[in-house]
């Protein structure tokens, strides 16, 4: 069972865990942990069924055939390029999974998918030793696999096949396996991908639809897991309408801007094309930076026919927009989808940087606390003291890679809750750092 979190206005928690509220003022080992952690569910043509599954940068450049069932190169994986421009760690999940495997008489994919249908055997009797075979499996003029034996029952299956055992072995020039289809991704697909989710920790989780209800699906996921659970992460979803409000949330960026001219027999692309992209830019994007004038560098035509008033009107409404300077397309301003403010809730909070400081902050403590403090310290005064020391160690390492700045560790207040085992600890006027976005500047000619 995971460990209680989220936010909290009375102490009375049950679950051991960690409650942090973040709030502005109301206006007239402690170290930091590393970002680029992605999560986000695919349309694939190969690999495995129900399961989240690990994938590194370095993963997807040198495996991808073995992994994606297609070449680096391949359109078919444009998606994922986009994707892994600033992703370092994709959690990934496959929406169209339970489709049939491919196969032939001597063996059977691995995964079910339609890139199981460009792989073939092919059998030849040894030149040295012609009573064994050389058994030799291809994906189009690849060789993925070669082994040379008496028999099919000694053939050891690999990533791509399984062999069959009961199989008799003959020369072959060439035998395709067959028969391999996609299964079909829908909206349970989505939730089933979300409710694995929940045990994983990352930065950005990306939603690659423009369908109104699985965006609302996975909006309701992010505030859910960021209020209840205590899962500090931002969700990026497309949003070309300006009629529909659909996150109003720091935890949500809205793409606004579409893809134009993209290649519709590529699984999983649309007019939401950009999601891809901006999630690894979100995820990959360090605590102490913004994307702000970010340049885009991925592979797609990006719609940045605007106006100034559109433009303005969507900042605005809180939606992330794409832009023309020079003839290269940038961010304009690295914003979230919260629009509607409060005395706890200020402009700051629209601000991507400001959120990526409150996370950092949130899922470092809570890794501090409920790895070195829950159940170990005794909660008197020298265990609060340590505890206020590493708190005030986080802070001070963020302020040291300018992401906070003008930070007194006598604001920061460690003391016993409302229970003998409860602590409260209390930080108080946060000066989050955001980047430069305008100049004011006058000139005085004498």
């Amino acid at each position: 069972m995971a460990l209680g979190g989220g936010i909290w206005a009375v102490q009375n928690k049950v679950l051991p865990g960690t409650y942090i509220n973040f709030s502005s003022v109301a206006k007239a080992s402690a170290t930091l942990s590393e970002r680029g952690y992605a999560a986000m569910p695919l349309v694939l043509d190969w690999g495995p069924d129900n399961t989240v599954f690990a994938v590194t940068s370095g993963d997807f450049q040198k495996n991808s055939l073995k992994l994606f069932g297609h070449p680096y190169t391949d359109k078919a994986l444009q998606p994922l390029r986009e994707l892994f421009q600033y992703t370092q760690t994709l959690y990934a999940y496959r929406l169209n999974g339970g489709g049939a495997k491919a196969t032939c008489e001597f063996c059977t994919a691995r995964y079910s998918g339609v890139a199981g249908n460009k792989m073939f055997v092919v059998i030849a009797a040894n030149a040295d030793q012609p009573s064994l075979f050389d058994v030799s499996l291809y994906y189009d003029t690849t060789l993925l696999d070669m082994q040379t034996v008496d028999a099919a029952t000694a053939l050891k299956d690999n990533d791509f096949v399984t062999w069959k055992s009961e199989a008799v072995l003959k020369a072959t020039a060439k035998t395709p396996l067959a028969s391999g289809t996609n299964g079909t991704a829908n909206s349970s697909a989505h939730q089933a991908f979300l409710d694995k989710l929940e045990s994983y920790s990352f930065n950005t989780l990306g939603c690659p639809s423009d369908d109104p209800t699985t965006i609302k699906l996975y909006v309701n996921y992010t505030k859910r897991l960021r209020d209840e659970i205590g899962a500090k992460f931002q969700t990026v979803i497309f949003n070309l309408s300006t009629n529909e409000k659909i996150g109003d949330y720091e935890g949500v960026i809205e793409v606004g801007s579409n893809v134009t001219g993209y290649d519709e027999s590529i699984p999983g692309m649309g007019q939401y094309g950009l999601v891809y992209w901006m999630t690894g830019a979100s995820a990959g994007c360090a605590v102490n930076k913004s994307n702000t004038n970010k340049k885009y560098d991925g592979e797609l035509t990006v719609n940045t026919d605007y106006t100034q008033a559109e433009l303005e009107a969507a900042i605005k409404s809180g939606r992330l927009m794409f832009h023309n300077v020079n003839g290269e397309t940038r961010i304009l301003e690295d914003i979230n989808s919260l629009v509607t403010v409060s005395d706890t809730k200020g402009d700051v909070f629209k601000s991507n940087q400001t959120i990526r400081v409150c996370d950092q902050i949130a899922n470092d403590t809570a890794v501090l606390f409920n790895t070195r403090y829950l159940g170990t310290v005794p909660n008197d005064a020298a265990g609060r003291v340590a505890l206020w020391n590493d708190i005030c160690k986080l802070h001070q390492d963020l302020e040291s890679i300018r992401a906070i700045e003008d930070f007194d560790p006598d604001s920061v207040t460690v003391e016993q809750g409302d229970t003998k085992k409860a602590v409260l600890c209390i930080v108080k006027n946060l000066n989050v750092v955001n980047a430069m976005a305008q100049l004011y500047m006058s000139v005085i000619i004498m």
